[in-house]
Formats: C-alpha cells, structure tokens, sequence
C-alpha cells in the first residue's frame, strides 16, 4: 500500500524540446497514475510543467494546479486539468502546494525550480515536515548540483546525514518506490555546533 497518494511536482516553465525528458516526463506521470499518486505543480499550461499535467489528464489521473492570481492573468494558466487553486501571491502558492502533497519531486528547470527544491529541503532540515524529496535526475541533469552537495559536506557546511535526505535517481519507478519507504531522520547536530572553535 502506498504511502504516498499525491506529489508535488517542481518544473520548468520551459520546455527545451528535448526527447529523452520527455520520455522521463511521460514516464514518470504514467507511474503515478498507475500508482493512484494526484499530481500537484504549479499550474502552468506551458513548459515542463505544462507537459506533465497534459500527460497525466492524458493517462486518466489526476491533476491539480496552484498558481498565483497574477500568472493567471498573464494566460499561463492550464485550463484542462482536474482543479486549479488561485493564490494572492507566490509564497502562498508554495505553501499550499507542499499543504497538498506528500512528497516532492523535482525535474530540470530554472531558477524556480531550484528556489522551489531548496526551499522545502530546508524545511526537511528543520523538521518542519518529514515529507521525502527525490531529484528526477534526467541524463545527468544536476549531477552538478549533487556535486555542489558534496562541497558543503566536505567542507563541513552540511551534515552527510541531511545530505542523503535526497534522493537521486533517474528511472521514475525506483525514485517512487525509494521515496514511499522514506523515513526522515534529519541530524540537527549542526545547531549544537555552531559554536565550534576551529584548529
């Protein structure tokens, strides 16, 4: 039985055209379907974000959007999804899409995406939820970034322990299976060691 019923899914709103990602998309969405998992993104008709929610509706799922009032005014709005939430603002729309999910995933994409994986990683950190993260690492994707992971650890910025709260994989169905058996043990030793005096 799956733990995980809904994901929240971090992406792009551009879409480079590129085939092996769009394999992973379609791959990926038809996974949760398969596994009853609602899709939650952040409501855009366009880009990544609009491909996986075309292939979820494609596949007979179920897609909900959350997108602040001033991008739907700017039309990016997907219109053909299962339900679309409206925020006042950005902060808001990110909040309530972690409010309506189980777990995160995150696909290649920008600035955004980035703000977006970071934001909630922190937030695992904290403790302040203890919802499981993986990284649909595509063709090698944020290999760069894992890499960035294992500077902070070296150089003792980040804990190995919070590090391995990420899960990295690219194949769609073993980042759900590792993701519905996560349990979180972040290590909150970095608070008592904040003061430690340096050799």
């Amino acid at each position: 039985m799956n733990k995980i019923k809904s994901l929240c899914v971090y992406c792009g709103a551009n879409f480079n055209g590129d085939e092996t990602l769009k394999q992973a998309i379609v791959d990926l969405a038809a996974v949760m379907v398969a596994q009853n998992v609602t899709l939650v993104y952040g409501g855009g008709s366009v880009g990544v974000m609009g491909v996986i929610a075309d292939e979820v509706m494609k596949l007979g799922g179920t897609a909900i959007g959350v997108i602040p009032q001033f991008l739907m005014d700017k039309e990016v709005g997907h219109n053909g999804i299962t339900q679309m939430v409206i925020t006042e603002n950005m902060h808001q729309r990110k909040q309530k899409m972690a409010d309506l999910s189980d777990g995160f995933i995150v696909l290649p994409g920008g600035f955004g995406t980035l703000e977006e994986f970071f934001e909630v990683l922190t937030w695992l950190q904290l403790g302040l939820h203890s919802k499981p993260i993986g990284v649909l690492n595509v063709s090698g994707f944020y290999d760069p970034l894992f890499l960035q992971m294992d500077m902070m650890v070296k150089h003792r910025f980040l804990k190995p322990s919070n590090r391995d709260l990420v899960f990295n994989e690219a194949d769609p169905l073993a980042l759900l299976g590792k993701m519905d058996s996560f349990s979180a043990v972040p290590d909150e030793v970095w608070f008592r060691e904040r003061n430690l005096v340096q050799s």
